[in-house]
């Protein structure tokens, strides 16, 4: 495993980032009975927008603010045609000064991949991270994969994972599963890896924090859809390393990761960003 000491320096500063925040939110839709929320989390959680969830601020601005603190001068949010709202957000009622905000839209929620070639013009010929919009990675992952020799992305610790109660350990298991050989390259990217393959040890999974090379476009305008009937980045990432032979480093972190995924996250969450100084 690739840690961040160990890792290449880019030739290059990466400046860019792409935030995937074009989900449906299906598992946010879904109702709680248990979960207490005011009626503008609510109405975010009826509506699927994860990303302008009221956790003391919507949460797009932790991710953003982040963003810049690694770093970042340029952010593409991917977004669909109808959310307007992001848009208000940080053109009228919120605009950032810390870094440049550009929109690409996804014409449909047709997966990873296919977000990030709606991304394409923004790419252009320039190395660029991958995040998702409703995942708040710690600094040091973000810097992490900034320093590693593009394509990379983020092997996060199981164990580190759910160490904070964040994420219980039972979504853990839905997580992609990272396969790293002996060298700290990518193998592979299992999805929906079998029980036996998670249980009882430590393992590290992929929670969506890449670093590509331009080239990224090119492999996800070439990958069929999978089995679910999407576009998926781990499809696209394959094509990278078995038709043209380009290995993708995994970068070893052990840190927790926010994650903005249901209706019962939503109390966390906040609770766990009391407090934080957000400067976009």
């Amino acid at each position: 495993m690739v840690t961040r000491d160990e890792s290449a320096v880019t030739a290059r500063r990466i400046s860019r980032a792409v935030v995937l925040a074009r989900g449906l939110g299906t598992r946010m839709r879904r109702g709680d009975a248990a979960a207490a929320l005011d009626p503008g989390q609510a109405s975010m959680a009826d509506a699927g927008l994860k990303v302008l969830m009221p956790v003391g601020r919507p949460f797009l601005d932790y991710v953003i603010a982040s963003l810049a603190d690694a770093g970042i001068d340029d952010v593409c949010l991917v977004i669909g045609a109808e959310h307007q709202v992001i848009r208000d957000r940080y053109e009228r009622d919120c605009p950032p000064g810390r870094v440049r905000v550009h929109y690409a839209v996804q014409d449909a929620p047709l997966g990873t991949a296919h977000a990030v070639l709606a991304a394409a013009d923004f790419i252009g010929d320039h190395d660029i991270l991958v995040v998702n919009g409703d995942n708040l990675y710690p600094r040091a992952a973000l810097e992490a994969v900034l320093r590693a020799a593009p394509p990379s992305l983020a092997a996060f610790g199981a164990t580190a994972l759910t160490a904070d109660g964040l994420i219980e350990p039972e979504r853990i298991a839905a997580f992609a599963l990272v396969d790293v050989d002996a060298r700290g390259f990518l193998r592979d990217i299992v999805e929906k890896p079998p029980l036996e393959a998670v249980c009882g040890r430590d393992h590290r999974v992929s929670m969506n924090l890449w670093a590509f090379t331009p080239g990224i476009v090119d492999a996800c305008a070439r990958i069929p859809r999978s089995p679910r009937g999407e576009f998926e980045l781990p499809d696209a990432v394959r094509y990278l390393m078995r038709d043209l032979g380009i290995p993708v480093t995994a970068v070893a972190v052990d840190a927790p990761v926010i994650d903005l995924s249901t209706r019962a996250d939503i109390a966390r969450v906040r609770e766990r960003l009391a407090g934080i100084e957000v400067r976009l």
